[in-house]
């Protein structure tokens, strides 16, 4: 018999369109004679699935969904949310209560990674990986730009704490740029990040289960693998990336270990700076959902290795 799964797509924050697009591209590549499949877009408190031009909203009482005079319930999950709620442990925690399975890492890793000044500082104590000197600024407690300077020093990047895609990112070289970029990423979220800037190579790292990916060097001639660089074709990603054995093994070795530590399920993309000149990796962050549409950088380290995107996401599925 088949099971019924719910792909959850779309969200709150600024990736809502990319998360449709990895969606779709979950939903092609499934087992359609294994599962009968039923996107849910989320968005603004409604969840929302589309049927013949009909919509039909979820029941969260517990998460089914009546058409007509038939009720759907669902066997599991897969969650392909890009940020809020889907990739903040919200959504996790839901269908936790629910007892309902769901692709992914826990409620409570998806809480902790998500939160980039809480991660580096989890990830920093593991003391297997550098991470850069940063400072978490708090909306309701701004730190004064004079204390910020004296422990990051420039150049500096201002982030969401909270936030993905490189969205209200910013690499700020003065004082000036620093207020401006604090102001905006507060815009954002409650809780802004500023971090070192290390200049090297940008070097990132698939892991499901017990397996590491190839590792992928992202190239742009933009100032960091921003929004644009990473969805509108601004940037060249290299799989296999062109890096010495010895560095592609301590990044492998390194992902898992992070991966493992972390608690992390399903397939996750963990992000590195090798500084070249000290011959130094830093730890950047980890993505628990990361994006899936046919050029994000899993498909094409899934690519690499020889393997498809329907290995990966029916095998997501089955391990459940």
């Amino acid at each position: 018999m088949k099971e019924n799964i719910a792909i959850m797509a779309g969200g709150d924050s600024g990736e809502y369109e990319v998360s449709i697009l990895s969606a779709n591209n979950v939903a092609a590549d499934l087992d359609k004679n294994l599962y009968n499949l039923y996107l849910i877009v989320a968005r603004q408190g409604k969840w929302i699935f589309t049927q013949d031009n009909t919509a039909y909203e979820i029941d969260k009482t517990d998460f089914s969904l009546t058409i007509g005079n038939r009720k759907i319930t669902f066997d599991a999950a897969f969650i392909i949310i890009h940020g809020t709620p889907g990739e903040n442990g919200l959504l996790q925690g839901y269908f936790d209560m629910l007892g309902i399975k769901y692709t992914g890492c826990s409620a409570l890793t998806s809480a902790v990674t998500f939160d980039k000044a809480v991660c580096n500082e989890v990830v920093r104590n593991f003391n297997i990986v550098n991470v850069a000197k940063n400072i978490a600024c708090f909306k309701t407690n701004t730190l004064d730009l004079r204390t910020i300077i004296d422990h990051i020093g420039f150049p500096a990047f201002v982030k969401p704490s909270q936030g993905g895609s490189s969205l209200a990112t910013f690499k700020v070289n003065n004082a000036v740029e620093l207020h401006h970029a604090i102001t905006a990423a507060f815009e954002v979220d409650n809780k802004v990040l500023i971090e070192q800037f290390i200049k090297g190579r940008e070097l990132t790292c698939g892991v499901f289960n017990d397996e590491a990916f190839p590792v992928t060097e992202i190239v742009t001639d933009r100032e960091f693998f921003d929004y644009d660089a990473k969805y509108k074709g601004l940037s060249n990603e290299i799989t296999p990336a062109n890096i010495p054995d010895k560095l592609k093994e301590n990044i492998q070795q390194t992902s898992k270990q992070i991966y493992q530590r972390l608690g992390c399920k399903g397939v996750c993309r963990v992000d590195f700076i090798y500084d070249v000149q000290d011959n130094t990796l830093f730890f950047l962050e980890i993505n628990t959902v990361p994006g899936q549409s046919p050029q994000s950088i899993i498909p094409q380290q899934v690519r690499a290795m020889g393997k498809t995107t329907q290995w990966l996401y029916n095998a997501m599925l089955s391990e459940l």
